[in-house]
């Protein structure tokens, strides 16, 4: 049997950088300690306060920090998703979500391509994320010792054919780093979590915010590891902490034997 131990990381950034990477450095360690050989931070979990995201886009010292964490924890680690320059002329920043392999080399960046412009009602009121950010364009999907690794955010849980395209790319597991709303989270996070996972015979790791991070903004929580016949394998509350649970690709490959959805496909 082929099995490899994952896990999903929940905190809840604060202003402070170097208190959320602190806290940060301290899940992801215990994640290792636990014997998850990759782990999976939330978007934005150096910090949701947006004044701080141009200045963070030009430190690499973090980026280092990372690939350090990486390397000395012998881990594969999805850095959520942080502020990166835009590789074209647009002076918005990009939504990057970057991979460091166990040798803390870089090994995938995938940049957002569905921001999230929505007013959902909350404290917060008006979500506009095109503001300081500009979308990708790129489905990324990066070959890791325990699969074929879909990289999404967050709002593009909403979006099934970005899921598929990661799937046609031979996704076997898909991380969803976020910082989901606790009202669209409340109502939307765990059918669409379900879904992905079923439509596409994936794994999906989704790593959430969760708690108050300033007097308007409130996030959901629920990160959790779903197997690709849709059941939930560990789930985190409200609160801080770690999850993991074991991925088998022998299973996997059984499991899309039987049910070769994929192949049954009429409309492309």
């Amino acid at each position: 049997m082929s099995t490899d131990s994952v896990a999903v990381v929940q905190l809840s950034s604060a202003p402070d950088v170097d208190r959320n990477l602190a806290t940060a450095h301290a899940l992801i360690a215990d994640a290792a300690r636990q014997g998850a050989s990759l782990v999976v931070l939330p978007e934005m979990f150096l910090t949701l306060d947006g004044s701080q995201f141009a200045e963070l886009a030009e430190r690499r010292d973090i980026h280092q920090q990372l690939a350090d964490w990486a390397s000395q924890l012998g881990i594969w680690l999805v850095g959520g998703a942080i502020p990166m320059p835009s590789p074209d002329d647009d002076p918005r920043l990009r939504s990057a979500c970057c991979v460091w392999n166990d040798q803390g080399e870089l090994a995938a960046r995938y940049d957002k391509i569905h921001l999230f412009d929505v007013n959902v009602g909350d404290a917060q009121g008006r979500y506009l994320e095109s503001d300081r950010f500009a979308p990708g364009e790129n489905v990324v999907v990066v070959e890791t010792p325990v699969g074929k690794l879909g990289l999404a955010i967050c709002y593009d849980l909403r979006f099934a054919e970005l899921f598929q395209a990661l799937a046609d790319k031979g996704a076997e597991l898909i991380s969803l780093p976020a910082a989901f709303t606790y009202r669209t989270g409340e109502a939307h996070w765990q059918p669409l979590l379900q879904a992905r996972a079923i439509e596409q015979q994936c794994y999906v790791l989704a790593a959430n915010q969760c708690g108050w991070h300033d007097d308007k903004r409130q996030t959901w929580g629920n990160s959790q590891i779903i197997d690709p016949w849709g059941s939930v394998l560990t789930q985190l509350g409200q609160e801080s902490g770690v999850a993991l649970a074991e991925i088998d690709r022998d299973w996997l490959a059984q499991l899309r034997e039987r049910m070769p959805v994929q192949q049954h496909r009429r409309l492309r």
